[in-house]
């Protein structure tokens, strides 16, 4: 199945969840918040949310700095 991550299409295993994507991808201990579809998803619903074929995923990463 193929969804789209920050612009980019990438091929996924169906029945991935954004749990699953985020760890494939490294990402999980960052201080991250994902979009899917246009719509925030809160970090605890990450394990409940599954992935559809074409999928629209935007991954931001918090940046700290003075």
């Amino acid at each position: 199945m193929r969804v789209q991550i920050n612009g980019e299409e990438r091929d996924i295993d169906a029945g991935a969840t954004l749990a699953s994507l985020v760890a494939e991808l490294g990402l999980g201990e960052r201080r991250i918040a994902v979009e899917l579809n246009h719509g925030v998803v809160r970090r605890d619903r990450w394990p409940a949310v599954e992935l559809r074929d074409h999928d629209l995923v935007e991954i931001v990463q918090f940046v700290g700095g003075g």
